[in-house]
């Protein structure tokens, strides 16, 4: 029995065109269930102009950050599998197919697109101080979480509906952070994970700072790192908690 696929993009000044024309094309190839945009602080006309495309769009007048606006858009569908892509179309639709089948196929609980897997393709690169911050932040997850990957903060990944409900409640990074955190949360629940090497190719205007990003990374996967060993009940951890304060999990803010 096939399963229904939701697929979500969180959009931040999107370029308009290009995201039209990303959307048809996973329209036209995946033919999924859902497609959600979450567009944050859009310019005047933008939402007008993408509910012309086979998609739902929501917004919100401020800039939430990637975590949140996925998190919203998870929290809107109704389907078998959830997944994300960037808005940038950095990820090929045929590569987003593949991030899907492992999950559609019911073989793992997140899948995750890499583009530094030695198997995935990469039409163009970011620039070196954005490979090598990239890099060392890889290297430095895998020292500190229970799953080691080759890629944590690709934009592009899919999750069992089943899956998503245990996780949802243990999220609480708005931004870029949200990837690494949703990967701790998950192999901290004991749930498969499946890393995926995709196609890729960097999009120039990107909104990210590389060193501001990085810093704020750094102190994500430190705080992710606590929070997934406080689900395995690591007793230092736990003492760790009870001195530092109470976040909201995404899933609760703004209701």
């Amino acid at each position: 029995m096939s399963r229904s696929v939701g697929v979500v993009l969180p959009a931040y000044r999107p370029d308009t065109e290009q995201l039209g024309t990303y959307i048809a094309a996973i329209d036209d190839a995946l033919e999924p269930q859902t497609i959600v945009v979450e567009l944050d602080a859009p310019r005047d006309g933008v939402p007008a102009q993408l509910r012309s495309l086979p998609v739902e769009v929501h917004t919100v007048p401020y800039r939430r950050g990637k975590g949140a606006a996925i998190t919203a858009g998870f929290e809107r569908m109704e389907t078998d599998v959830l997944a994300f892509v960037d808005a940038d179309g950095s990820t090929p639709v045929a590569s987003l197919e593949r991030i899907l089948a492992p999950v559609t196929e019911g073989r793992t609980d997140l899948a995750v697109g890499s583009r530094r897997h030695p198997d995935a393709i990469v039409a163009s690169h970011q620039t070196f101080a954005r490979r090598f911050l990239g890099d060392g932040f890889a290297w430095l997850a895998g020292q500190l979480l229970d799953v080691r990957l080759y890629d944590y903060q690709c934009g592009a990944k899919a999750i069992d509906a089943a899956a998503w409900e245990r996780v949802r409640d243990h999220l609480y990074e708005p931004g870029f952070a949200w990837d690494v955190e949703l990967i701790a949360i998950t192999a901290a629940l004991d749930l498969c994970i499946e890393e995926v090497p995709i196609e890729w190719e960097d999009k120039p205007g990107s909104t990210v700072s590389p060193i501001r990003t990085s810093i704020d990374l750094l102190e994500a996967l430190l705080t992710a790192r606590h929070r997934s060993k406080q689900l395995r009940d690591d007793r230092f951890h736990a003492a760790l908690a009870e001195h530092l304060d109470e976040p909201t999990a995404l899933i609760e803010k703004d209701r």
